[in-house]
């Protein structure tokens, strides 16, 4: 549970994108592509945890959370033992990253130092960007561009350019994800003082934003195959957006806001098939 293994996705995901996008241009590389997935894995796994933490010593989750449990929340784990479990997992997801500084040196060292601090600080710290209406902003880049530029990166060892547009494909699938479950907690949110986007732009203004995201992974393979020439089987991957149109219907009516926790794992299980489909279309 406090793992959080449905939201798996949306780490998994955009490696799948940057292992696609590096076998489209002959620079695949299977141990460090598997290292990348694995690292990225556990900075998913050790963010849930420090998110479990912070968010119960803040006072944001209570009783009346509307989403699935929290182990910190329902006493199943103290905040203590939560704690140990993200710098566990953080620690893990070093080793993994041990190899891959080898491999590609300082850049790869910068790029998990500050997906680590982005995990500790999106909840915790002294000024919790969660907790201000950034989330969104940060899930997009470190879920979208740096994940699928550093996977291209350790592989290839070079930046190529349209690793950032594929970024922003996966990271706006996976931005959308969290867009849900702010949505949910929207109310119960504001009360604990988590100024979140959704408490800022009020429902109306985050169904539009959901919409956005969808339209803007949509949009992304399109435009790929049309200016960066990636294979036209890559288009596959808007067919994972199929997965997403139950959640939007959701999303645009919801009366009850528990309704969403069906959309939230939707959108999810969307980010990881973008993902795979992606990664499909370029071996294809």
């Amino acid at each position: 549970m406090g793992a959080r293994l449905r939201t798996l996705p949306a780490a998994i995901g955009p490696v799948l994108v940057g292992g696609g996008l590096a076998w489209s241009k002959g620079g695949f590389a299977g141990l460090p592509f598997l290292a990348a997935l694995g690292g990225a894995v556990l900075l998913q796994v050790g963010t849930n945890y420090a998110n479990d933490y912070s968010d119960f010593v803040r006072g944001a989750d209570t009783g009346g959370r509307l989403g699935a449990p929290r182990v910190t929340q329902t006493g199943l784990m103290s905040p203590a033992s939560v704690r140990t479990a993200a710098a566990i997992s953080f620690g893990l997801a070093v080793l993994a990253g041990t190899y891959l500084v080898a491999r590609g040196g300082w850049p790869v060292v910068w790029i998990g130092l500050a997906s680590i601090a982005a995990g500790v600080c999106y909840t915790g710290g002294p000024w919790p960007f969660g907790y201000h209406g950034l989330g969104e902003a940060f899930v997009l880049i470190f879920f979208g561009p740096v994940a699928v530029i550093g996977t291209v990166y350790v592989q290839m060892l070079a930046w190529p350019l349209d690793a950032v547009s594929a970024g922003v494909g996966v990271g706006a699938l996976t931005t959308a994800i969290l867009v849900v479950n702010n949505l949910r907690d929207r109310d119960t949110d504001a009360v604990a003082g988590k100024r979140t986007l959704a408490v800022r732009i009020g429902v109306r203004g985050t169904r539009i934003e959901y919409a956005v995201l969808l339209g803007a992974a949509a949009a992304i393979p399109i435009a790929g195959v049309r200016f960066h020439a990636w294979p036209t089987a890559t288009l596959l991957s808007v067919g994972a957006l199929g997965l997403t149109l139950a959640p939007l219907r959701v999303v645009l009516s919801f009366r009850d806001p528990r309704e969403l926790n069906g959309a939230l794992s939707r959108t999810a299980m969307a980010a990881g098939l973008y993902g795979l489909l992606f990664a499909t279309g370029c071996l294809l």
